[in-house]
């Protein structure tokens, strides 16, 4: 699935060869303070929130709607509240893309990214354009993908059984350019094995999955060691997420499934 999530891999995948197998779904998770690094100097003690996630498919593409709000308690500051609802839409062979995000902080409007972004070939090199906030262009590198493409990739790499795979991922998210996102995939973890992460019973939990590590590192820093950030989740093979979290480095948030269902594939 995902941006709360994720994106990271080698090559692109026609949608159809997925068709049967992503179940198009709408869930809802619980953003909370999971811990917090010893001796941080973050001053965070406390956060909670909520992530509503869709992942819809059309005859032509996906779709992708993420909604979510975050309200972060610190020791000695002001409450910080921050929200975001970023849509986009991604061509089944992987090589379309159109984003557009909205964020908010303290419940006002504080940003707002738009544009579209294309690769000329599978594999291949490509452009993204931004038309919001600002005009401005920039190249992506041979190799790249988009976010439904990447993870699509990282079931295909799970079913295969590798464990270790980085691909630069663009989503539309900044100005920085497609993200190098490292990946490390545990083995499989045959359907019916119980989930420590959600009490949430569904069909489409009941599939295999894996444990699934992201780093991504910035685009910028060519020489970084460690990554910006680290997302881990346990990844269904129909594209469902039991559960996220999102390491900062000085604290991590957790996301944990509250509501799943299915939503309709389209009559093509």
């Amino acid at each position: 699935m995902v941006r709360f999530s994720a994106a990271a891999c080698a090559l692109l995948l026609s949608g159809s060869a997925w068709a049967g197998v992503v179940a198009p779904h709408r869930a809802l998770y619980a953003l909370t303070l999971d811990s917090v690094k010893p001796n941080s100097n973050s001053g965070v003690v406390g956060a909670q929130g909520s992530l509503g996630y869709e992942w819809g498919e059309a005859c032509d593409g996906w779709t992708i709607e993420q909604r979510y709000k975050l309200t972060i308690q610190y020791e000695e500051d002001q409450p910080l509240e921050i929200g975001s609802s970023f849509v986009t839409w991604e061509s089944k062979d992987g090589l379309s893309y159109r984003f557009n995000e909205r964020k908010t902080k303290n419940g006002q409007p504080d940003d707002e990214l738009h544009g579209t972004a294309t690769l000329g070939a599978k594999g291949g090199a490509g452009k993204a354009e931004f038309d919001k906030p600002k005009q401005q262009s920039f190249d992506l590198p041979a190799g790249s993908y988009f976010p439904t493409a990447h993870t699509l990739m990282l079931i295909r790499k799970g079913e295969a059984g590798e464990h270790f795979v980085a691909a630069r991922v663009f989503d539309g998210s900044s100005f920085d350019g497609a993200t190098l996102i490292s990946a490390v995939i545990g083995p499989t973890i045959t359907a019916g094995t119980p989930y420590d992460d959600t009490t949430i019973k569904s069909p489409l939990l009941n599939h295999p999955s894996w444990d699934v590590q992201l780093g991504f590192f910035s685009e910028a820093d060519k020489e970084q060691d460690t990554p910006d950030y680290q997302l881990g989740m346990r990844l269904v093979d129909d594209g469902v997420s039991s559960s996220m979290s999102i390491d900062y480095g000085d604290y991590l948030i957790k996301a944990t499934l509250k509501k799943i269902e299915a939503l309709p594939k389209p009559a093509c």
